[in-house]
């Protein structure tokens, strides 16, 4: 839109229609301290050649893209097809509306009921919902919701979980009097602790939260831990950062998962300075937990004719229902992420599915071998099964001095765990997905070894 300024006259009519004598009358409740005085201090405008080649310089100035990256921690790189792109950019995609018109909407609504089968499969629970803001939204959402269903307030959260998820979930009830998260550390293996977890649940508890893989990157063994919340009559919760490692891991709903959330970025498109997202939500099929799903669903039916058609079967917004009832309110926009999920997975298919995630798995575990044969390094946590990402103990005790050297060599060796908590800055967590070759996985050994 063209930015077309009043004209002075114009202002006038507007300002003598509403009893003003100027525009410092107008504004004259906004301290004089606070408001312009003559134009910004900023360069003069240029043209769209010169424009081109500013943005270029800064361009050059970002010099991630030209590193070889080993960086995970909740965000992955995995191959996008130029397809996915070239089909979201269609207008009646990219320009889209939520459907509220179903005779019009077809086409997107079958794409959100493809989305949410996709989801449903993968997670291994028959209800899923239209997509959420990201994987920390998803996990808070999923809070909320176990709350809401359980009558109860307390949250206990692994220490496996996503620090971002943790600290999204905490915003989220910042509103409570009391506090209503309680952490559970994870075992020494990394994982979720089916001991510690088991012996701080009491029936005041709403679920149990922890990670599938964990952030750091081992798998947990779920069947107990649902056992123990379901004894108290909690819900377990499971997030999963990565949705790769489901096309080999047992799904969580397999597992006695009552919610499964997680990130769906790895899915839909490449990671950029940490987003956009998309969220996945699952749950288990039951009236309530229908009733109470975040956002919207999409539904199949038929019409007068019996012919097959899409509606949105579950609107629980403030728009639609009371606000003391709602859930929360989705915007449309990730719509469009959901879609790009929905198509990236319709073009690899079951076998291509697994076909990534066993490249991911090898390439992974080959690489663990390699680094725990260098002198000073260690496995950063006991054994225990993982699929694409793992920590290890490096040499010299510093993960960040070690970022630090081998980022001057070209490359991003991975994330320093002492940003996380200082007992883990001798630990670096290293991801690899199938873009990485043999080569790179090597070069990273190497460097490794002369650091």
């Amino acid at each position: 839109m063209r930015y077309l300024p009043h004209t002075p006259a114009e202002i006038e009519q507007m300002l003598g229609v509403i009893g003003k004598k100027s525009v410092d009358e107008l504004f004259a409740t906004i301290p004089e301290a606070a408001r312009l005085k003559g134009a910004l201090k900023v360069p003069p405008p240029l043209d769209e050649a010169a424009l081109m080649a500013h943005l270029g310089e800064l361009a050059q100035k970002s010099s991630g893209a030209r590193l070889l990256s080993f960086l995970g921690a909740g965000m992955y790189s995995h191959h996008i097809p130029p397809a996915v792109d070239q089909l979201l950019l269609r207008s009646e995609f990219y320009t889209a509306y939520t459907p509220y018109q179903p005779e019009v909407a077809q086409g997107t609504l079958q794409a959100i009921w493809e989305f949410q089968t996709i989801v449903s499969e993968i997670y291994g629970l028959p209800l899923s919902n239209a997509s959420l803001y990201d994987g920390a939204s998803a996990t808070a959402e999923a809070a909320l919701m176990a709350r809401r269903l359980t009558k109860r307030s307390k949250i206990l959260m692994s220490g496996c979980v996503h620090p971002d998820y943790h600290a999204t979930t905490l915003t989220y009830l910042s509103g409570d009097a009391t506090p209503s998260v309680v952490d559970v550390p994870a075992g020494e293996d990394g994982r979720a602790s089916r001991t510690a977890l088991a012996a701080s649940i009491t029936d005041d508890v709403a679920a149990v939260i922890v990670g599938y893989p964990s952030f750091l990157g081992p798998l947990s063994e779920l069947g107990p831990i649902a056992e123990a919340a379901h004894a108290h009559g909690a819900l377990l919760i499971v997030t999963c950062p990565e949705p790769y490692a489901l096309a080999i891991a047992e799904a969580p709903g397999a597992q006695g998962a009552d919610i499964v959330v997680g990130e769906g970025q790895p899915l839909a498109c490449p990671p950029q300075f940490g987003g956009p997202g998309v969220g996945l939500l699952a749950c288990r099929q039951d009236r309530n937990y229908l009733q109470q799903l975040p956002g919207r669903v999409c539904g199949e039916t038929v019409d007068a004719a019996g012919r097959r058609g899409y509606v949105l079967t579950l609107s629980t917004r403030e728009q639609h229902i009371r606000r003391d009832r709602a859930t929360s309110n989705i915007c449309t926009n990730q719509g469009l992420l959901a879609l790009s999920l929905a198509i990236r997975v319709s073009l690899l298919g079951k076998s291509g599915f697994v076909a990534v995630a066993e490249q991911c798995l090898s390439k992974a575990h080959y690489l663990h071998g390699r680094i725990l044969g260098l002198s000073g390094y260690a496995a950063g946590f006991a054994d225990a099964p993982f699929f694409n990402e793992f920590a290890v103990k490096v040499r010299g005790g510093s993960a960040a001095a070690l970022c630090r050297k081998l980022e001057a060599e070209g490359i991003i060796a991975g994330f320093d765990l002492g940003r996380v908590s200082p007992a883990w800055k001798d630990r670096l967590l290293v991801a690899v997905t199938e873009l990485h070759t043999k080569a790179d996985l090597d070069r990273l050994v190497g460097a490794l070894e002369k650091a």
